[in-house]
């Protein structure tokens, strides 16, 4: 039973925001500034588990996020998809054009490019947490700077909405992982997505005979990220998310797999939830 969760990021947060759609609004929220700090929490049983960003439609993986799920030997027991809506917020009684700089998580002000390229004059300035820029601004009285956060965040810190759902892409979709550091306990009938690692030789025809094994056992290959490991020069490590109808089929595969690939892992086994 998961009674607590740690997020990257304090209440507001569309973190905070996947912890009431995905468990309950009585879900308690461990707040960190950051998700090795999540991690950290999760690994000294602080909390039940860590929700955590893995990528998002417009700008891609979150490659940080993977490499902490891999070297700690986390599990992904979940997902969840959230629709991401952006909104400028400051304090009341502004206008945009008393904007001077907006703080913001990197990824977000990267979603944003094309709202601020038509306001040059404001100064784009990275920092840890969409909410956290807002509760800042609010507790100091900040005037002249802005946030970039979810309607949630404008509401808990009363700020005013300067301009809404200012993401580039209207439709906007991060996907969040449940980590624990054990796997799931959902029956094997329930299970119809994995998460898998695995390496290989470099030569020729090396990984296409892997995707040939995922087609041949029936399995959907939804997502495959690479990652260089960097104390092997030119060599890679592979993350993949699989669906499948069947259990035994994803069994048969991974069979395979452990034979074929180097260095071969399961993340995760858990319930697709994708629209």
């Amino acid at each position: 039973m998961i009674k607590s969760v740690a997020i990257q990021g304090v209440k507001g947060s569309f973190h905070h925001i996947v912890s009431q759609q995905y468990f309950d609004e009585d879900i308690t929220v461990k707040e960190c500034l950051s998700f090795d700090n999540a991690v950290h929490s999760l690994l000294h049983n602080k909390c039940d588990a860590v929700i955590m960003a893995i990528e998002n439609s417009i700008a891609g993986s979150i490659i940080p996020n993977y490499a902490l799920i891999d070297d700690y030997q986390l599990h992904i027991i979940g997902e969840h998809y959230l629709d991401i809506q952006h909104h400028l917020m400051a304090l009341p009684n502004q206008s945009i054009e008393d904007i001077k700089e907006v703080h913001s998580h990197p990824m977000a002000l990267l979603q944003c490019k094309a709202f601020f390229k038509k306001h040059p004059h404001i100064k784009l300035i990275e920092d840890k947490d969409t909410a956290e820029v807002a509760q800042r601004i609010s507790k100091e009285r900040t005037k002249s700077i802005a946030a970039i956060a979810s309607t949630l965040a404008s509401e808990l810190f009363q700020l005013e909405v300067l301009a809404e759902s200012i993401q580039t892409i209207k439709h906007n979709e991060t996907r969040f992982v449940i980590v624990k550091t054990s796997n799931s306990e959902i029956p094997k009938e329930a299970i119809n997505k994995a998460s898998i690692k695995f390496e290989l030789d470099h030569k020729r025809g090396s990984l296409a005979s892997i995707l040939n094994v995922l087609s041949d056992c029936k399995l959907n290959l939804t997502k495959i990220q690479s990652l260089p490991k960097i104390e092997t020069p030119w060599k890679y490590a592979f993350f993949v998310d699989v669906t499948f109808d069947a259990y035994k089929d994803y069994q048969k595969a991974k069979s395979i797999m452990q034979i074929m690939a180097q260095e071969f892992k399961v993340l995760g086994e858990y319930k697709n939830t994708v629209r």
